[in-house]
């Protein structure tokens, strides 16, 4: 059994990490740290769990477990590291920003190598220290690797998405409280948001001579999770090639499926699935995203990664059915 570790305990990352990971069948959760909310139960803050595990948070670390997941604020993983010291043995998969982009992979001696498995699996599958991507880059750059790998990014990426609410994170803020966020819609981060610098990363790696725009606009949808993003550039190949090219890329990545039909976000929210849809008007390319920001662009993904760690199924525990009403 794969003995884990979970820090920031008290989050919404850490709570899906925990919904899934319990039925997980190689798995033993050993400790889930929270230092606000050591001694009580983990269903005080996720309360989901209620009637499910018997674990308490604890204020203590157990340094010899084989995988420890950091759920911490951004810019927060680093510090943790810093503070806390694992047996050398111990695999570590950093949900935070703090080492996705290449200036910053490597930190005390440890490389971090970007978690996307669709892109970097063979890396995934001998590396040690990962770094879990971002919610919003993992559904934009689903939606333009096939295009980079064929070379077909020659203009700039115009893009639109929204997130739900659990993307902010469990503190509270004026856009997160209910009467604001009911019934209502934002963008924010327009054209520069954190997330820009690990797609175009990404992107270079499969199309090197990618210098046009990444057009971004983020938005805050009135739903608690899911993200749907619609991208279009324009493309001079067919419909068909597109599609083919797309379906060859993801032949193999049990998670991500191609359409040409229309798709809607209920139908990946609470599973590790994301679904692309292609159109063709005239010279444009109409790429359309979904993914659960918190589990195929957060915890499931990190589970999708521990499983390539370890030598097993890329899928196992993360067979979740949608609820598509």
């Amino acid at each position: 059994m794969i003995n884990i570790g979970i820090i920031g305990g008290s989050g919404y990352t850490a709570g899906e990490l925990i919904r899934i990971l319990m039925f997980h069948p190689d798995v033993t959760i050993d400790f889930v740290y929270s230092t606000t909310n050591a001694g009580k139960p983990l269903s005080v803050a996720h309360h989901d769990l209620l009637g499910d595990i018997e674990m308490n948070f604890t204020d203590t670390v157990n340094p010899n477990v084989n995988v420890v997941f950091l759920c911490l604020g951004h810019g927060k993983s680093k510090t943790f590291l810093t503070e806390n010291q694992f047996a050398s043995h111990t695999k570590i998969i950093d949900l935070g920003n703090d080492f996705r982009l290449h200036k910053d992979e490597v930190f005390n001696g440890k490389k971090f190598i970007y978690g996307l498995p669709e892109l970097n699996k063979t890396a995934i599958k001998n590396a040690q220290f990962i770094a879990n991507p971002g919610c919003f880059a993992t559904a934009i750059q689903l939606a333009l690797l096939p295009l980079a790998k064929a070379k077909l990014l020659n203009s700039d990426v115009h893009i639109n998405a929204t997130t739900g609410s659990t993307g902010a994170g469990v503190g509270l803020s004026e856009t997160s409280h209910f009467s604001w966020r009911n019934n209502n819609m934002s963008h924010y981060k327009a054209f520069e948001h954190q997330h820009l610098g690990e797609i175009s990363e990404s992107l270079h790696q499969l199309q090197n001579d990618f210098t046009n725009e990444l057009l971004f606009i983020p938005n805050r949808g009135d739903f608690p999770r899911g993200i749907f993003a619609t991208l279009y550039t324009t493309c001079d190949e067919s419909l068909e090639n597109i599609v083919a090219k797309y379906e060859a890329f993801y032949k193999n990545q049990p998670f991500v499926t191609v359409t040409k039909s229309g798709i809607n976000m209920k139908q990946v929210v609470q599973t590790n699935k994301c679904i692309i849809s292609l159109e063709k008007k005239g010279n444009r390319i109409l790429i359309t995203s979904v993914i659960d920001n918190l589990v195929k662009g957060a915890s499931g993904q990190a589970i999708q990664n521990m499983n390539l760690m370890f030598g097993l199924e890329e899928s196992t525990g993360l067979h979740l059915k949608p609820s598509g009403f």
